[in-house]
């Protein structure tokens, strides 16, 4: 009995001060942060009886929007035209207009959806131009590479896409892989850079058995302005017919792999500069952050 008392007592003691703050004003959200309730039931059973301030009751501007909303469908208008004219979104729409009956269709199914696709194919060209410009604008940015970022930047290209020794397979050296021949551009550009010869470079093309070989291995060549004698087999690689690729088409070219000769003493460099970059990145890091 002294339980079921003391359980009463709390109740009201809390119910006391939530109906005092009630009536200063203030919502149930105040209230239920004030006293720390966390239970929506018992704070409204705390409150119950007492009139929310006015502040908080719906405003009339939005019951004004409503009415407006269905007067607008009633003429026939969609949620589209609806929200258009109002800027309220559509679930809200929805939500006050689902009642009245929907405006008769004044084009055939076929005349919309070709209205729409013309829509969409709009759409989707000014996104394309847009993200053309951005593109270029980002490359104008860029301006010339010094020799200092061009070596830095070689650095972590070949440490993100390069091979590397592994603990099953300690081989060092430098081989690079690679489908974008932007980036095959940029590390024959760096291995320049660090003095490789041409004499020390071999290729070798990785591609599947129903591409065009014969036309990959033209265009690698070119790019890299390779002889034949630079250029090992190619690796074709065979698949099931109900394998599902999505590397097809005419500007599929397969995989380039770049070999650098008796280039031990290079990789631990590549090594070497990596982890210098990853030093400096952090000491950069904390002096930034303080």
């Amino acid at each position: 009995m002294t339980k079921i008392t003391s359980t009463y007592a709390d109740f009201e003691n809390l119910r006391e001060q939530a109906i005092t703050l009630r009536r200063e004003g203030l919502s149930l959200r105040q209230i239920r942060d004030r006293l720390h309730i966390h239970n929506n039931d018992l704070l409204n059973r705390l409150v119950r009886g007492e009139p929310a301030p006015e502040w908080t009751k719906r405003p009339r501007a939005r019951d004004d929007l409503r009415e407006r909303a269905r007067e607008l469908r009633l003429q026939g208008m969609t949620y589209d035209r609806i929200q258009l004219e109002l800027g309220c979104s559509k679930s809200s729409i929805s939500l006050w207009v689902r009642d009245l009956p929907k405006p008769e269709r004044k084009r055939s199914r076929e005349e919309a959806s070709a209205i729409a696709r013309r829509g969409w194919e709009a759409a989707l060209r000014r996104r394309e131009e847009e993200r053309g410009e951005t593109k270029r604008r980002a490359a104008a940015g860029i301006g010339p590479l010094s020799p200092r970022e061009l070596f830095l930047l070689g650095v972590g290209l070949y440490w993100a896409e390069g091979s590397k020794a592994k603990s099953h397979r300690p081989q060092e050296r430098v081989t690079f892989t690679n489908s974008d021949p932007g980036m095959i551009e940029l590390f024959l550009a760096w291995l320049r850079l660090l003095g490789v010869s041409d004499a020390h470079l071999r290729f070798h093309v990785h591609i599947h058995e129903t591409a065009d070989i014969a036309s990959a291995e033209r265009y690698w060549a070119a790019l890299t302005g390779a002889g034949a004698s630079a250029f090992g087999k190619t690796s074709v690689k065979k698949h099931s017919p109900r394998t599902n690729r999505k590397n097809v088409g005419e500007n599929y070219r397969g995989c380039l792999v770049v070999r650098v000769l008796k280039s031990a003493d290079l990789y631990r460099r590549i090594e070497g500069w990596w982890y210098g970059i990853v030093e400096a990145g952090k000491r950069a890091d904390q002096e930034i952050r303080t």
